[in-house]
């Protein structure tokens, strides 16, 4: 039957059965929208022409005939444009195979792959190396094939608190979260999704407590901060504040010398000889250290010791000094001088998340053979906003209360 014998729509099912196929494909209408094609070699089909969500005209397949009658595609062509008029989006195996690919690129060792090939040129090989390694190590088995915008937060507290618990490795989660949650800012000012589920999680996983690290929750750092400038002796008030400013290792607030300081140039230069690593070590100093240092000079005796013990003015005060002076403040088990690093790590950390080894650098973590104070693997420039934005975090801390 040729097609310019056809007299009625929809398509007879005669005529479905009989119509010849022509030197080329060609369609005929059948009912709204519902078109029967007939393929030169003789294959025929059914097809839908409708608007897709850009406003284009598509096509979209049925089914082909006779596996599909006449009646079975009109049933299904009337069901698709009821979805279309209620604004559904219609699976094509076009959009089926772009969904497919989305969701493949949604996996969350995806994501952090890319995330760390933007940090190739910024991190060393042996920091990247070592991310690279801690991540496939506890992070990819667990979430690697996941949709990373489908993990909860409640997921991945989770799973940090239990690598926490069971494995014992408070400091490595400290860096897992940190390279989880970067990756996922990465993702959100991609537009890959809207909220970071992991932002804020670290204040609420468990705390590491170590024998020589105690440490206040960061809700009660401001009083104590008050509590410290309240002293009433003045010399270790001061003492402790640039504990809490500097957050330097306990031996090296007490062996500094006033020669290790420049204030014009705002640096304190702590020699190798009193660095854990036996590496000079520069710390840039904030406008209120050096307010603080200028004020510690009205107290300063002949030695050269910032803090001179009381017997000898060429041996620095007991290690205890400072400890006592926070247990008498009522923060005995609480607070010691060594845990104000914790408590400066954890809140630049958070603050200065894509700067993992500027913060590290802080702190004095610096692998041997690293020479010079001023090179770039000191990441100094970089340090002196880190510490003045401390110094004036510190500050605003204080005054909401």
């Amino acid at each position: 039957m040729k097609r310019d014998a056809i007299k009625k729509r929809p398509l007879s099912d005669t005529t479905l059965a009989n119509l010849e196929p022509e030197d080329r494909d060609y369609r005929e209408i059948d009912t709204r929208s519902l078109y029967f094609m007939v393929q030169q070699t003789g294959k025929k089909s059914w097809q839908l022409r409708y608007q897709n969500e850009k406003g284009v005209w598509s096509w979209k397949g049925l089914g082909a005939y006779p596996s599909v009658s006449g009646a079975a595609a009109r049933r299904k062509a009337s069901e698709l444009l009821e979805k279309l008029a209620n604004g559904e989006i219609l699976e094509t195996r076009k959009h089926i195979k772009k969904m497919k690919q989305e969701i493949a690129h949604r996996k969350f060792n995806i994501l952090m792959s890319e995330w760390l090939d933007t940090k190739k040129a910024s991190w060393g090989k042996e920091t990247f190396d070592k991310a690279q390694k801690s991540i496939n190590r506890h992070i990819i088995p667990e979430f690697g094939e996941r949709d990373f915008s489908e993990i909860t937060p409640k997921e991945w507290f989770d799973f940090f608190q239990g690598l926490q618990r069971n494995l014992r490795i408070h400091t490595q989660v400290e860096k897992l979260t940190s390279y989880c949650r970067n990756a996922y800012d990465w993702a959100k000012f991609q537009a890959k999704i809207h909220f970071n589920p992991i932002e804020g999680m670290t204040k609420h996983l468990d705390k590491k407590v170590g024998g020589n690290m105690k440490f206040v929750e960061m809700s009660e750092f401001p009083q104590l901060v008050v509590d410290i400038r309240n002293h009433h002796q003045r010399k270790l008030a001061i003492g402790l504040e640039l504990m809490v400013l500097l957050f330097p290792r306990p031996v090296e607030l007490r062996f500094a010398t006033w020669s290790q300081f420049d204030l014009e140039k705002a640096i304190w230069i702590k020699p190798a000889e009193i660095m854990k690593k036996g590496v000079t070590h520069c710390v840039p100093l904030s406008r209120q250290a050096i307010e603080l240092l200028k004020e510690l000079e009205n107290y300063q005796m002949e030695s050269d010791l910032l803090f001179a013990g009381r017997n000898s003015l060429s041996e620095p005060i007991s290690d205890n000094t400072f400890n006592m002076a926070l247990n008498r403040m009522g923060y005995k088990g609480r607070q010691n001088p060594h845990g104000f690093r914790h408590i400066a790590s954890t809140s630049l950390n958070n603050k200065f998340s894509d700067k993992e080894q500027v913060v590290e650098a802080c702190l004095a973590h610096m692998k041997k053979g690293v020479k010079g104070i001023y090179d770039k693997g000191s990441h100094f420039e970089e340090r002196v906003e880190m510490m003045q934005w401390w110094a004036d975090y510190i500050d605003e801390l204080v005054l909401k209360i």
